[in-house]
């Protein structure tokens, strides 16, 4: 029987053209892929030998247990199957592959990665701006929205750092972590959201720190989303998709 191993695969924020070759190359070889609810379905169009297992996990929604998850991944791997779990994003970014690897490692699984495209680059691309522009930061902190209790990130020291916060998973919270952001930021900090980052549904806007709940509620906005909260944001690029409103508080927090 031959050796099976299982590859983290990062499937990027959706369109396949994102993939890296070594991606492309990996789903090639597997004999098992276990699709994210995340990631675009026809990523299995470049498996043809695979058997395609969906293992969905979305906020507030029914979702197949992680337990559940590792226990069949350690499974089809001592059977010899080479396994590649799909993960929207980059595996490593907010994807629970620690905990995977984690599990693997304790199997005696062999693990391999293969990074991808994370959701907040492929937001700042959507919204064409650097997260890290040096008039306006030091760096970038990607930070979750609610940690595994349940419980809220320190936002005062994460406003405190002065970096472009790009915001995973806070949608549903955007009330309360905009108001504790509040507390330590100007109302008139730049700020946008990007829902399905990098897909062709890709929908984003421009707004401040202040209106950001606001804006989100009342422009129908859903998850999957990324928050960009920072002055970068002011260098957001103005199209079509902005409205006038939006382009007016932009070039009145720029003067």
């Amino acid at each position: 029987m031959k050796q099976g191993k299982v590859t983290l695969l990062s499937a990027g924020p959706g369109a396949l053209d994102l993939l890296t070759l070594r991606a492309a190359r990996v789903l090639g070889e597997a004999d098992v892929l276990l699709i994210d609810d995340l990631a675009n379905p026809e990523i299995a169009t470049l498996a043809p030998q695979a058997r395609v297992i969906a293992v969905g996990k979305r906020g507030g929604c029914r979702s197949t247990p992680q337990a559940f998850i590792e226990r069949m991944m350690c499974r089809f791997a001592k059977c010899g199957a080479h396994v590649v779990r799909v993960k929207g994003g980059d595996a490593l970014m907010f994807g629970r592959a620690g905990e995977e690897m984690t599990a693997l490692r304790r199997a005696g699984v062999p693990v391999e990665i293969v990074n991808g495209v994370s959701a907040a680059f492929a937001a700042a691309a959507g919204l064409g701006m650097s997260l890290t522009h040096r008039d306006h930061c030091a760096g970038v902190t990607f930070v979750t929205a609610h940690r595994q209790d349940g419980s809220a990130p320190n936002w005062a020291a994460l406003a405190a750092t002065g970096t472009t916060l790009a915001i995973y998973m806070g949608l549903h919270r955007v009330e309360a972590l905009s108001a504790a952001l509040l507390a330590h930021l100007d109302a008139h900090t730049p700020a946008g959201i990007v829902q399905w980052a990098g897909t062709p549904q890709e929908r984003r806007m421009v707004t401040s720190l202040g209106r950001l709940a606001a804006d989100v509620r009342a422009g129908g906005f859903a998850s999957p989303a990324i928050l960009l909260v920072g002055g970068a944001v002011a260098e957001a690029a103005m199209d079509a998709a902005t409205t006038r409103q939006q382009r007016e508080d932009v070039i009145a927090r720029a003067a």
